[in-house]
């Protein structure tokens, strides 16, 4: 386990969130003909969304779905901000780990090139904060990663079953783009988190045909 590891899933994060966000904007002119608008206007629940130093909160998946599009906003705005905050402190322990090496990066492009290509020397300190944020439950992890990932295509999509499709070929392209980033196949930590991803679709595919 390296440091590679863990910036490759902050660039499938990323490059995700970038995809589904502009695939949802795409077809946000029809949100109010989907068949969740009614949940989505009778809520009168507040959704709690705040800060803490694990992340952002918010209430359960379910809960997502049954929101005020307005809440569910709130809950979009609030996970872009945490990620590109969490995203900005690892770019920075990394770019801090190269300049401690005369190594110099002119983009975040050049700078997953140049993780991926090893040609570099992770010290302790930046190794033993990798571990931690890519472990079991940490905020990098397979678990929490594929989680964050699959609420915020519940709260862009309303939970309609249509654009959750839409929002699964969105993460399977922005998974795509990642690896073309990259410049090869990623670690296995982002496929994992990739796959986990893919199950949470499929779950609540089937739970929603069941409920139908």
């Amino acid at each position: 386990m390296n440091v590679n590891e863990i910036t490759s899933v902050n660039g499938y994060y990323t490059n995700q969130y970038k995809t589904v966000e502009n695939d949802n904007k795409k077809t946000s002119d029809t949100a109010k003909n989907t068949k969740n608008t009614k949940n989505m206007n009778t809520s009168k629940n507040e959704i709690s969304v705040e800060t803490s130093k694990d992340g952002v909160i918010y209430e359960t998946t379910d809960d997502i779905k049954k929101a005020t599009e307005s809440q569910r906003k709130q809950i979009v705005a609030q996970m872009k901000k945490d990620t590109e905050t969490r995203l900005a402190q690892m770019q920075n322990l990394v770019t801090t780990m190269f300049s401690k090496q005369g190594i110099k990066v002119t983009s975040l492009e050049d700078m997953w090139k140049r993780l991926a290509s090893g040609d570099f020397t992770a010290d302790e300190a930046t190794i033993n904060k990798a571990k931690e944020d890519i472990s079991e439950d940490g905020y990098w992890g397979v678990k929490e990663t594929s989680q964050r990932i699959f609420d915020f295509a519940v709260a862009l999509s309303g939970g309609d079953e249509d654009k959750m499709e839409k929002m699964r070929d969105a993460v399977t392209k922005g998974f795509k783009e990642a690896t073309k980033a990259w410049g090869k196949e990623l670690p296995e930590i982002s496929q994992k988190t990739y796959d986990a991803v893919m199950k949470k679709f499929d779950d609540y595919k089937t739970k929603e045909q069941e409920t139908e």
